[in-house]
């Protein structure tokens, strides 16, 4: 099967050794409420519009806390790396299974912000909406694995 689109499956280590600390980072921030001292840097922001402050504009350097953003990174990247590197033994069948769970994870990810949109508001949806940017590739590796090892187990 020819997949012009995936990454030969040495990236598939870096991914995780990418994707896991970003999560357990990314809980630590969530449950802390965001707040951390941990690298508070100057940065360039493009637009800023502060919030406990009036000073707004374009192109602006700024002091933040970039530990959010680093977390965020290692978790699209690694979870990237993950979903979009082949396997060993990359088959017709393994494609189907990519597919699947692509779609699965679509499906499943937007229910899950249609219920939000009807029944969580303020903070709370806002939570979820941060939560929700990574949703789709953490579904995605779920399912994904789970089916391949589901596969294995019948096989044997």
């Amino acid at each position: 099967m020819k997949t012009n689109y995936l990454l030969p499956h040495r990236y598939k280590l870096l991914g995780w050794l990418l994707f896991i600390p970003g999560i357990i980072a990314g809980l630590f921030l969530f449950f802390n409420d965001y707040e951390t001292s941990i690298l508070n840097v100057k940065v360039l922001s493009i637009f800023y519009e502060g919030i406990f402050d009036s000073e707004t504009g374009f192109f602006r350097i700024v002091n933040n806390q970039i530990l959010d953003e680093i977390t965020a990174l290692a978790i699209i990247i690694g979870g990237l790396l993950i979903t979009l590197t082949k396997e060993k033994i990359e088959d017709e069948f393994i494609y189907k299974l990519r597919k699947d769970s692509l779609v699965w994870a679509i499906i499943f990810n937007y229910i899950i912000l249609l219920l939000t949109i009807l029944f969580i508001y303020d903070m709370a949806f806002f939570h979820v909406l941060v939560l929700n940017m990574f949703t789709p590739l953490l579904f995605f590796i779920i399912r994904f694995n789970f089916l391949k090892q589901k596969l294995k187990s019948d096989e044997e």
